[in-house]
Formats: structure tokens, sequence, C-alpha cells
């Protein structure tokens, strides 16, 4: 019976063994892992971002502004142009009469124009704009303007601005102090205030001292060269007489005709030529002077025999 009973109980356990072993559940398979996507040929790849700034380049500093010319004497430019210049009007006669010269050989002058003599003529400095010339300011009453305080000199610049501005209809871009003179603070403070460059002139007819149209051809015929500014006065009937043939030989020697402001437009700082280093020249020898250099250097090389010593005879 104990036999019967082992013999029971050992079968149930091996069968029990059998049945855990394939009955349990395979462990689950892993997920399976997405593939990376294929890189476009079309887009490459972006670079990798750098913090090294080593590599960067460094803006340029800004170039330091051109200093402000303040005086034009004459303009250094390309090409023979010329401005010829007429002060001291509008005339009542003259200026008329020289405009019909111009206009005849369709030239472009430049007046520097006084601010009471406009007030008195404001039809004639009306024409010398309509008819495409430039007006300059040259001082109400034609003073000398170093001897003036600040505040004089600041009422004949702008009362003879403010007249040109509503008679001739323009604002005038520069201006010309009577006699030349100015001093370089005035001409400071004049661009300051109005932007005014100081025109003075590197021909002068000098056609106010000789009243000669004879003289006032000769002069500037001599003188003129491209770049010149021109001084006349379209106040002198002597002055307006010589203009036709100063003009018609002007043009014969190819100059061409500008306005002040407009031979500004072309000037340009002429470039310094290069001075080559100076080197010392060897001096030259005269062949006496030669034989005497030989000697003294064979001097130097070869020394002198003492001179013996002199014995003192007696008497």
């Amino acid at each position: 019976m104990l036999r019967l009973l082992a013999f029971t109980v050992l079968t149930a356990a091996a069968t029990f063994t059998a049945f855990a072993e394939g009955s349990a559940p395979a462990a689950p398979a892993a997920a399976p892992v997405a593939a990376e996507p294929a890189a476009n040929p079309a887009s490459p790849a972006k670079p990798a971002e750098t913090t090294d700034t080593a590599s960067a380049p460094t803006p340029a500093a800004p170039a330091p502004a051109a200093p402000v010319k303040l005086t034009f004497t004459r303009c250094n430019v390309d090409g023979p142009y010329i401005a010829i210049t007429f002060d001291d009007g509008p005339h009542p006669t003259q200026t008329p009469r020289l405009l019909a010269m111009l206009r005849e050989r369709k030239i472009h002058a430049t007046f520097f124009l006084v601010g009471q003599c406009v007030a008195e003529n404001p039809e004639i400095a009306k024409q010398i704009v309509q008819e495409g010339h430039e007006v300059g300011n040259h001082s109400w009453s034609h003073p000398n303007l170093l001897k003036l305080s600040a505040d004089s000199v600041r009422d004949q610049l702008e009362r003879t601005h403010n007249v040109i501005t509503q008679e001739a209809g323009v604002v005038p871009l520069i201006m010309r102090p009577p006699y030349g003179n100015f001093s370089q603070q005035q001409r400071a403070w004049a661009h300051a205030t109005w932007n005014y460059p100081t025109i003075i002139w590197d021909v002068d007819s000098l056609d106010w001292k000789h009243r000669n149209p004879a003289k006032t051809e000769s002069i500037i015929m001599a003188n003129t060269r491209p770049g010149s500014i021109i001084l006349c006065h379209d106040i002198h009937k002597t002055t307006v007489d010589a203009m036709p043939s100063v003009l018609d030989k002007l043009i014969a020697k190819g100059f061409k005709f500008v306005t002040v402001s407009e031979l500004i437009k072309m000037h340009h700082e002429p470039i310094a030529p290069l001075v080559p280093a100076k080197v010392a020249k060897a001096p030259t020898l005269t062949a006496k002077k030669a034989a005497t250099a030989a000697t003294s250097l064979k001097d130097l090389d070869t020394p002198k025999p003492k001179a013996k010593p002199k014995t003192k005879t007696k008497p």
C-alpha cells in the first residue's frame, strides 16, 4: 500500500514539472527600433554652430571726415573750365548790356551782388538768375568787413542774403568779401552760418583801376588757365566794352565757361608728387686736392721719421 502511494506521488510530481516547462509563455520580443531616416542628398547637413569669434571679420573703422575747404582762389579741374565773375552790381545800364553779350555766346557767368543794388534794381537781379547765371553775396554796402564788428558783419551778409532770396528768387550759395578782405575766423563763421564758401580769384583784371578795355583784355588773356576764377566789375562801362573781345578770344583758346559753383564741383585736391629722398653727393676733388688727399692718406699709413734734435752751436 505504501509502495503504491509513493509511486503515485512521484508520478504526479513528474507530470506537474513537465506541464510547467511546456506551457510557460515565451518572453515578448523586443520592440523594433525605428531606423534613422536617410539624409537628403539635396539638403546638405547644417554646419555645427561655433562660438569662436576670432575668425569673424572686424568692421572697418569709419574714414575720417575730409576737412572742409573754406576758400577757393581757383580750382584744380580736369579740362579747360573757367569761371568769369562780375562784382558790385546789378547796374541799371551796364549789367543789361553784359547780359546781352553773354546770352549771344551762351555763356553762364557768376555775379556777386551788392545788397543795396539788388534793392534798387530787383528786376535786373531777377533777369540775371532767369538767364542761367549764378548770384553770390557781396555784402550790403561794400565795406571792408575786417574793420567791422561781428554784429555789423552779420548785418551786411544777412540783409544781402535775404534780399537776393526775396528779389531774385534763389538762395545764394557763395559769397565774396569786398576787396577779398575776410579773416579765417570770419570765413569759418560764414560757412557755419550759411554754408558759404569764400570765393576769391586768381585773375584780377584790375578793370576798376585802369579803366582801359585793352588792358582788361591783355591781363585776362595772359593769366587765365584751366580752373581760373576771373575778377571783373559790371558797373564800369570800360569793362563791359572789353567783354566781346575777351569772351571771343577765351572761347578761341578752347576755354569753357561755367559758374563758380559748377567749377567747385569739378575741383579735386592735387596729388602731391613723390619727392625722392635726397642722396648726399660725394665731394668732387680737383687734381691738386686729390694729390694732397692721397699724400695725407699715405702719411697716415707710413709713419714719418723722427726729426733729429737740433744742436745749438756756440757763437
